[in-house]
C-alpha cells in the first residue's frame, strides 16, 4: 500500500468509503460531513494553499483517506483534521497512524498552531489514536462545520 495526494479520479472512491463507514458504524447522514459540499469533489475541495488530502492505495484501488485544511469559521491559526475514513481492508495495518502523522506534519508545515477535529462517539478506535497523539477533549465545538451529529470535539496544539 502507498499513501499519496488525492487525484481527481479518486473522488468517487473516497465518497463511497465514507458512505460505507457511516453505514457500518450506524451513524446518521443528516447533519454529518457526508453533507459537506466537497464530499463529491474531494480533490477540488482540498486545493487551497493551506490544504491537503491524502489517500491510501493498494494495487490501484483507493482504500481510505484523510486531510487537513482551515477550520471553517475559526481564526486562520486553526486547521481541521477532516474526512479520515478507511475501507475495512486497510484497517489494523498502521495506515491510520501513518495518515494521521502525515496530516499533522502538513498542518505544521502550513503554519497552523492548532489542529481541531470532530468525531462521532461510535468511532472509538479513531478517538483512541487522537488521544494517544496529544488531542484533548473540548466541551463544545469550534468553528462552524455544521456537523451536528458529532459529539466528540478535540484540539491539539501544534507548536
Amino acid at each position: 500500500m502507498i499513501i499519496r495526494e488525492i487525484q481527481p479520479d479518486d473522488n468517487k472512491s473516497i465518497e463511497t468509503i465514507m458512505t460505507n463507514c457511516f453505514k457500518e458504524f450506524g451513524m446518521p447522514i443528516s447533519g454529518s460531513s457526508l453533507e459537506d459540499e466537497d464530499v463529491k469533489q474531494m480533490y477540488e475541495g482540498f486545493q487551497g494553499k493551506r490544504a491537503i488530502y491524502y489517500v491510501v492505495e493498494e494495487n490501484g484501488k483507493v482504500l481510505g483517506g484523510g486531510g487537513v485544511k482551515q477550520l471553517q469559521g475559526a481564526t486562520n491559526d486553526t486547521c481541521e483534521l477532516q474526512k479520515m475514513y478507511f475501507h475495512p481492508d486497510a484497517r489494523g495495518k498502521g495506515f491510520g497512524k501513518m495518515m494521521f502523522d502525515l496530516c499533522i506534519k502538513a498542518a505544521k508545515d502550513f503554519d497552523y498552531k492548532f489542529c481541531y477535529l470532530e468525531s462521532a462517539s461510535q468511532l472509538k478506535n479513531a478517538i483512541k489514536i487522537y488521544k494517544k497523539n496529544g488531542f484533548k477533549h473540548l466541551d463544545k465545538p469550534l468553528g462552524n462545520t455544521g456537523h451536528v451529529i458529532c459529539g466528540v470535539y478535540m484540539l491539539k496544539e501544534l507548536t
